[in-house]
């Protein structure tokens, strides 16, 4: 993968967090940087994952350990949909 520097302006307090050699931390932080691009659906976690060269389910894994759910649907929602699909299938049939 290639990459690239970019500058950006972080609180002070903050420059000694911004800068590390673990590959991990680095993961995360670019991560992190993607997920509200991701929230806000400018980019999809697969295109996400692409950027990372990671593989769409280990960016779905490290957002879940980090607290951050693939899906965000609240069980109301969930249960819409559920009794959609079920309709739909109804009238299929």
């Amino acid at each position: 993968m290639t990459m690239t520097e970019v500058s950006i302006s972080v609180p002070q307090m903050m420059a000694e967090y911004a800068v590390s050699n673990d590959e991990k931390t680095n993961l995360i932080r670019n991560a992190m940087i993607l997920f509200p691009y991701i929230q806000n659906e400018t980019i999809s976690h697969g295109k996400a994952a692409q950027i990372l060269g990671i593989h769409k389910m280990d960016l779905i894994a490290l957002y879940s350990n980090l607290g951050l759910p693939y899906l965000d649907q609240t069980s109301d929602e969930l249960e819409s949909d559920v009794a959609t699909l079920k309709e739909l299938r109804r009238k299929a049939v």
